[in-house]
């Protein structure tokens, strides 16, 4: 129902009116916040979005570490690889949630947000497919579970560990991650259930 909204906090229901810029709306029964506009927030997100699949595409492809062993072997780390090993050395459970967290989950926000933001204009007039609304609520139910920032904190404490043992180098992997976790964090404080707003009002309905 896009011409409802429901208070997060009490659960009071209200119809939705326009947003002026900048305005906010807060429910007359305990004061939370409902919604706020987002009209020029929305315009940045479609140019994060893809340049956050580009950095996760350049991460998932080149090195992230670079080892040179005392004993001159020379050594590289993917995330991909990283995921290998763990499977080989028997850690199936630890491989999958890495898999999972740092990769699948984080390619799907991104795809579903994309194509939220791009699904076309003549189609939300007339209600909305079932596809838009499950990749609304696919992207806040994995929200929690995208993990990126804490796998990049894990690889930098490794980091640091690992330079007394051998040289190590940076790879393009780690920047490219460093700025992916950095994108999402601005991408994903998109709420997306602003994009099944066009333009309703607030007036107290029952519960």
């Amino acid at each position: 129902m896009p011409d409802l909204i429901a208070c997060e906090e009490c659960d009071a229901v209200y119809r939705r009116l326009t947003l002026g810029r900048s305005e906010v709306a807060f429910c007359r029964r305990c004061g939370a916040e409902l919604e706020r506009d987002r009209r020029a927030q929305r315009k940045h997100v479609l140019p994060l979005a893809i340049a956050g699949l580009c950095m996760y595409l350049i991460a998932h492809v080149f090195p992230i570490l670079e080892l040179e062993l005392r004993s001159g072997l020379f050594s590289h780390a993917t995330l991909i690889g990283s995921v290998r090993s763990l499977r080989g050395e028997g850690m199936l459970f630890v491989a999958l949630l890495v898999l999972a967290t740092t990769i699948l989950f984080p390619l799907i926000q991104l795809l579903a947000l994309i194509y939220l933001l791009t699904f076309p204009i003549r189609f939300r007039r007339f209600g909305h497919p079932t596809t838009f609304n499950l990749s609304g609520r696919l992207i806040q139910v994995l929200r929690p579970w995208v993990m990126v920032e804490v796998f990049l904190l894990g690889v930098i404490v490794a980091f640091v560990k690992l330079t007394s043992m051998a040289t190590v180098l940076p790879g393009i992997a780690l920047w490219a991650f460093g700025a992916l976790a950095f994108l999402l964090t601005a991408v994903f404080s998109f709420d997306p259930r602003c994009l099944y707003i066009s333009r309703y009002g607030y007036k107290k309905q029952g519960k």
